[in-house]
């Protein structure tokens, strides 16, 4: 007899005699502590990157307020996506859950066309549409989510094996396409996130320590045949060499950005310099401080307390989403929000991380905080969808 991995169902409804006077009671449709999170953290992020470019521009007689303007726009465009999205029902996305699946293939295979897609620094990622630049790669992983949902949902008798495999193809390949761009950084959370809905839609553990195993052979591979670019491999393996004393020219290179980020958050000691009053932020020290290196502008100008009030701003965000997965009355929404809720908090702890030298270097954004409209826009999608689960938990 085949095996059968049955996925967590949600607690059945039982008749009960006081049903219609509970149903008089007033249902809350939203989650505050989510919204006010969401739009807590995105306010951060406005500040934080007018404070990470004021004084370039300033230095290149540029307008200062340029990319301020631009994110507040995005962030704007975010907060009518998660309203629209909050107010979509998510359940009628698993009848086009695979049609977005094949979106989001269509649109990685299509930023690679040449003169369609951007090629920037080496890497084919975005789409630009006039002043605007898309980064496809941040929607497949929302598309990756709701498909692999889609899947686990329309089993619900368990996962197979033969599932299994068919659910690694089926996330493997937009993982491949957004590694060839390449964009290692996302391919790795998806990879993540893929792994964390396996668990919880009921894989045994040993199934899963066989998935890691043999991502790590994978990986290894991957380094032995030369697949990826030395510069990704050196920003790979560059925290693993801080203490070393004499480093030769192209490893100090790789590093450089990692030690300017640690010595601009050590510069903010326990309260920080001060919005505008940090050197290195100021003086641009670090470089893509506005994106990638963002955290380093928070814990240079509001210090260690300042740093640690804002992840726990994005970790309320991500607790919520959470919540929102627990109360829900479906495996689809379950599974949605489960998804989202690793994007999110994955993508902290690695942007954080990776400041402070504990994690690999992987240009992975700070949630809400960094700077561009495309991740700003899919964080904001990601809130969205588990608003519409929240809204939705009883029936």
């Amino acid at each position: 007899m085949q095996t059968q991995y049955r996925i967590g169902t949600a607690a059945p409804r039982h008749s009960s005699t006081r049903r219609p006077l509970m149903a008089r009671r007033p249902t809350v449709v939203v989650d505050p502590f989510l919204i006010l999170g969401t739009v807590a953290a995105s306010a951060i992020g406005v500040v934080m990157v007018y404070t990470a470019t004021r004084g370039q521009l300033l230095l290149a007689g540029s307008s200062p307020t340029y990319y301020l303007k631009r994110q507040a726009l995005f962030v704007l465009l975010g907060l009518v996506v998660m309203a629209c999205v909050g107010w979509f029902d998510y359940r009628k996305l698993e009848a086009f859950g695979m049609a977005i699946y094949g979106a989001s293939i269509f649109v990685l295979l299509a930023v690679m066309v040449p003169h369609v897609g951007s090629h920037t620094l080496g890497s084919e990622r975005w789409f630009n549409l006039g002043p605007i630049q898309l980064q496809p790669s941040e929607f497949a992983v929302l598309g990756m989510i709701i498909a692999v949902a889609t899947y686990c949902t329309r089993r619900p008798d368990g996962l197979t094996w033969r599932d299994v495999v068919k659910l690694l193809v089926l996330a493997g390949v937009p993982i491949g396409l957004v590694m060839i761009q390449p964009d290692l950084g996302t391919g790795i959370i998806m990879s993540v996130i893929l792994l964390v809905m396996l668990a919880v839609a009921g894989l045994p553990n040993r199934v899963l320590v066989i998935l890691l195993l043999g991502a790590a052979a994978v990986v290894t591979l991957v380094l032995a045949a030369g697949l990826l670019h030395h510069y990704q491999i050196l920003r790979i393996t560059g925290f693993l060499h801080q203490s070393t004393k004499h480093l030769t020219n192209t490893l100090a290179g790789a590093i450089y950005n990692l030690q300017q980020a640690k010595d601009a958050i050590g510069a903010g000691g326990l309260l920080g310099t001060g919005i505008n009053h940090g050197a290195a932020t100021a003086l641009g020290y670090v470089p893509e401080q506005q994106t990638d290196f963002i955290f380093t502008a928070v814990g240079e100008q509001l210090g260690f307390v300042g740093a640690v009030a804002v992840l726990s701003v994005l970790g309320l965000v991500a607790w919520r989403v959470l919540r929102a997965g627990q109360l829900a009355r479906d495996d689809f929404g379950r599974l949605i929000c489960v998804g989202v809720f690793t994007f999110i908090a994955f993508s902290t702890f690695q942007n954080a991380g990776m400041t402070m030298g504990i994690m690999p270097i992987t240009g992975i954004p700070l949630p809400f905080i960094s700077y561009g409209g495309t991740a700003v826009i899919a964080f904001f999608t990601g809130v969205g969808l588990a608003l519409s689960v929240y809204a939705r938990r009883a029936g």
